[in-house]
């Protein structure tokens, strides 16, 4: 089978398609893939160095808030549209997914226009603009939360889950083992914040002046600043072994199993994670994403008792205090434990491959 997946832009959309395209070789180690992601963006670099090819088209987003800047994000809309349609031409698939993203929408339209089926991965509670476009005509969507027939025919939907990247739930480790192995104390709970790779100000400007607080608390902390902001922090922790100030974090398989507590933003992929690893977590959802969709992620586990939230714009004043009374309260943390492990829907590659199947009747 050739199967072309397209989107990116942000991990959330790129684990989970390289997670379904790891499904299918090994389902037929004889597939072929082609991605098609967003010239610039960050699938051009991490879809390689999973070992698969992409082919970049020239789209972009558009600006909702200067709207005459858009001029130039419509010729490149066009342009992308006629290549999407060479790409279809060149490489003949049998499928295309689509995981969303800004190369999302003018691949996964050229290729409803030529008749190729298609299945959109739909990662969010709350679905972007395109993919409701494109799910009229879609042949199948799989999605990660209950109630989205309020955006989608309800006859092609499928509850699958997020796919995660395999190496997080492969990991054998104990929590005290992977504690020693990150340098830290294992006697010690551990807090871990991060704000994705790129780096989440408004978590850096709230963890920042409290450092000391968790020094003097007796508990560990793991903070993950991001590229944007490395130059400000990494550095500061010196002289402090319960602290750790890193711009990435690579091997989130150790983190997760050392963390007692995570605070994080509420993409829909770090929710996935969460829930198949059963972690605690605190939850500030991002305000710069379209239809406000990561405060709905995390208010669909807060209405289970499944997470902690706290909105962004609160933060800097209730971020510390919430944190350091949830790591205080075990009862609380093995609850919120207990309930976000519940919601996890696993082998979601699996069940995504096996309808990719069945549209293309194979």
């Amino acid at each position: 089978m050739k199967v072309l997946i397209s989107g990116g832009g942000t991990g959330g959309h790129i684990f989970p398609a390289i997670a379904i395209a790891d499904a299918v070789k090994r389902r037929d180690p004889q597939a072929e893939i082609l991605f098609v992601g967003a010239q610039g963006r960050m699938e051009m670099e991490r879809v390689p160095k999973a070992g698969y090819d992409i082919v970049g088209l020239p789209v972009a987003g558009f600006d909702r808030k200067r709207l005459w800047r858009n001029f130039a994000v419509i010729v490149r809309l066009m342009r992308s549209m006629l290549k999407a349609r060479k790409v279809l031409r060149d490489f003949k698939p049998d499928v295309a997914v689509g995981v969303g993203g800004y190369a999302s929408g003018p691949m996964l339209k050229a290729a409803q226009r030529a008749g190729v089926p298609t299945l959109l991965q739909e990662q969010n509670s709350y679905p972007g603009v395109t993919n409701k476009i494109l799910g009229a005509k879609a042949k199948a969507i799989c999605v990660a939360y209950e109630g989205t027939e309020r955006f989608f025919p309800q006859d092609k939907i499928t509850l699958t889950g997020n796919p995660v990247r395999a190496a997080l739930l492969e990991s054998a480790m104990s929590q005290r083992q992977a504690k020693e192995a990150l340098g830290f104390d294992p006697d010690k709970k551990l807090i871990v914040v991060t704000g994705g790779s790129l780096g989440a100000k408004t978590l850096n400007e709230s963890i920042c002046p409290v450092v000391d607080m968790f020094k003097k608390q007796g508990v560990s902390l793991l903070w993950q600043c991001g590229k944007y902001y490395a130059d400000l922090y990494v550095g500061t922790d010196k002289g402090n072994p319960d602290l750790q100030i890193v711009p990435f974090i690579s091997d989130m398989a150790t983190v997760y199993r050392a963390a007692d507590l995570m605070v994080a933003r509420a993409g829909a992929g770090t929710i996935s994670e969460l829930q198949l690893l059963g972690k605690a977590s605190v939850l500030v959802p991002s305000p710069n994403v379209a239809e406000d969709h990561q405060r709905k992620n995390a208010m669909a586990l807060v209405e289970r008792e499944a997470a902690v939230m706290v909105p962004d714009s609160e933060a800097r004043e209730k971020l510390p205090d919430t944190i350091m009374t949830l790591i205080a309260d075990d009862r609380r943390c093995a609850a919120l434990s207990r309930n976000i492990s519940q919601m996890a829907l696993r082998d979601s590659d699996e069940k995504i491959v096996d309808k990719l199947y069945e549209i293309t009747s194979r």
